[in-house]
């Protein structure tokens, strides 16, 4: 590379050059010591940890069979296959492309019931912005349709006319868009990312006649994609693989919507609707409490509530919408365990805010994951997110809430960790639960979050170096006057007691900066951590500069040095910017 210019003072220029990256020391270690092809194929199995396939692949580009794909990392003059030189060896390891730090293939079983994989899920999926006065839009959903998404979320509600379905957020300023609009970007994108089955949640505040309304648009729209389930209601829903490129609808049936509407004008008569529950039951409270979004999910349909009490109703509705409906959503009636009961004829969702969530798993936590182990338990944010940020998803899934519903608009810490935890297992959108959370043991117990758990697994993590700013970057971005001081902050989410941030030294002046340091995570759940990694440039005067960050599931990294590719804020990939790391478990 050439140099960059630096003003210095406003008198005169100080050049600092920005060099090539340079193999670090374990690489020119591991190059020296393989001396030959079999060594090397010694180094890719021991130390890399590849399975024989991929050693013999990774051998075949090294040596000159790898065609296109190690063009422009290979510099050789020779066509024969030779032993590779120390910058081929570099040059493959620090490509992001051919030696990802995870692998980018679906490798899960796929055939267990729906309830036994976390989904990534959205929270009103069509907001552009905040939760409050932002624009209603299909953009917002392909994009997460784009980014694997698999739970989509409408709130419908009647038109200004009574004689269409709108989405927006009600009881907000929010502005709205057609749903029609909404369904036909979804069909177009939903299986853009990912073939996994697509869900969307549908938030009825509609009238019969709107209802069957909606219940023709589905069906037209998305014709042979739409699931129709057998059963009503279904006793266990079927497995992702075997709902793959379909659509799947999860709402309310009907019937429990009424009954509902029917409660809440009883209340607002009796001048009491904050108390839609007894004194330590759930309740619906104002939008702008702590404990709900404001909308009415919390709705769960009793047996005897059946809509065959009410046939005039079912006529109304014209039994297409109810048929439509997969996952059926409910309300809890009564104590929160009543809530949490799991019945074995019948599958159902359940939603909680995020606080519900919090004082639910303090007092019923193993309740919690039983329920779960069945049936769907969706979190969504409390409703004073009216920023649409997001909140800490590791108690949702260390008890096993299947849907954690997150502001995709919210690009904060926690939507980075959501973002990194769907990059396992092929980045499908669906992660397959840890064993832990799906069995119980012959007295009941399961799983415990809170408790003291002994070392499972050690992580070391070694951060060598990185590279690309220099291209992604212009030389002023992150100074005026010099180039930049980069620092790494390495550390893993899970569990308390897992959970730790540590940092690298400050490397002055540097485009390429190298630390060559080492950090040990010892982790009592392993199966439940994520390593977050975050550059950022040091500033004495001012908050450190961003400089990248990701986030990746411990439980998917591939051991051995491998190239990362950095993020922004939003969590789109940088064209250039990447870190070589080594990870090793012991």
């Amino acid at each position: 590379m050439g140099s960059y210019a630096y003003k210095y003072c406003m008198c005169f220029t100080r050049k600092f050059r920005s060099p090539d990256a340079q193999p670090p020391p374990d690489v020119r270690a591991a190059y020296h010591s393989a001396s030959d092809v079999h060594g090397l194929r010694r180094f890719l199995a021991g130390v890399q940890g590849e399975p024989p396939a991929d050693v013999e692949r990774v051998l075949a580009m090294l040596t000159g069979g790898g065609g296109n794909e190690m063009a422009r990392l290979v510099t050789r003059s020779s066509p024969a296959p030779s032993m590779p030189t120390l910058d081929d060896l570099f040059g493959f390891l620090f490509s992001s492309d051919l030696n990802p730090p995870i692998a980018h293939q679906v490798h899960q079983d796929m055939s267990a019931p729906f309830s036994h994989y976390f989904v990534y899920t959205g929270h009103n999926s069509y907001l552009t912005g905040n939760q409050l006065n932002s624009d209603s839009s299909d953009v917002p959903i392909i994009k997460a349709l784009q980014r694997g998404v698999r739970v989509i979320e409408l709130d419908m509600w009647p038109n200004s006319s009574k004689n269409n379905v709108d989405i927006l957020h009600g009881g907000t300023l929010t502005a709205p868009v057609d749903m029609i609009k909404c369904l036909k970007s979804i069909k177009e994108y939903a299986f853009c990312a990912s073939t996994y089955p697509l869900v969307i949640t549908l938030e009825d505040h509609l009238t019969p006649d709107l209802q069957a309304k909606v219940a023709e648009m589905l069906t037209e729209t998305f014709g042979d994609l739409l699931f129709i389930p057998s059963s009503d209601p279904m006793k266990e829903l079927p497995s992702p693989e075997a709902l793959m490129k379909r659509i799947i609808i999860s709402t309310k049936p009907p019937q429990e919507y009424k009954e509902f509407l029917e409660a809440k004008d009883n209340q607002d008569a009796s001048g009491n609707i904050a108390n839609l529950a007894e004194e330590g039951g759930l309740r619906r409270i104002d939008s702008n409490a702590d404990e709900s979004d404001g909308k009415d999910e919390l709705d769960e349909q009793d047996e005897e509530d059946s809509d065959e009490d009410d046939p005039k109703f079912q006529q109304d509705t014209a039994c297409e919408y109810r048929k439509l409906i997969t996952i059926q959503a409910g309300k809890p009636k009564g104590h929160l365990s009543d809530a949490l009961k799991v019945d074995p004829d019948k599958v159902r969702r359940l939603s909680l805010s995020e606080t519900q969530l919090a004082k639910a798993t303090a007092s019923h936590g193993a309740d919690v994951i039983r329920f779960t182990q069945k049936n769907i338990l969706r979190v969504y944010p409390k409703g004073t997110r009216v920023s649409s940020s997001n909140y800490d998803p590791m108690n949702a899934w260390t008890h096993g809430a299947q849907m954690v519903a997150f502001n995709m608009q919210g690009h904060d810490k926690a939507l980075r960790l959501m973002q990194g935890f769907f990059r396992a297992n092929g980045g499908c959108g669906y992660v397959k639960k840890p064993d832990f959370l799906l069995t119980t043991g012959p007295n009941g117990e399961v799983f415990d979050p809170k408790a003291s758990l002994p070392v499972k697994k050690t992580l070391k993590v070694k951060v060598y170096m990185g590279d690309g700013w220099r291209m992604d970057f212009s030389k002023t971005h992150f100074d005026t006057f010099s180039p930049p001081d980069f620092y790494t902050r390495v550390g893993i989410a899970g569990v308390k007691a897992d959970s730790v941030m540590k940092k690298t030294r400050i490397i002055e002046d540097q485009w390429v900066p190298v630390w060559d340091e080492e950090f040990t995570f010892p982790l009592t759940v392993p199966e439940m951590a994520l390593l977050r990694i975050e550059v950022q440039e040091h500033d004495m005067s001012e908050k450190p500069d961003f400089g990248g960050q990701t986030c990746l599931p411990v439980w998917e990294l591939r051991q051995g040095i491998r190239a990362v590719p950095l993020h922004d804020r939003k969590g789109n990939r940088y064209k250039s910017v990447r870190l070589l790391m080594r990870f090793d478990f012991v």
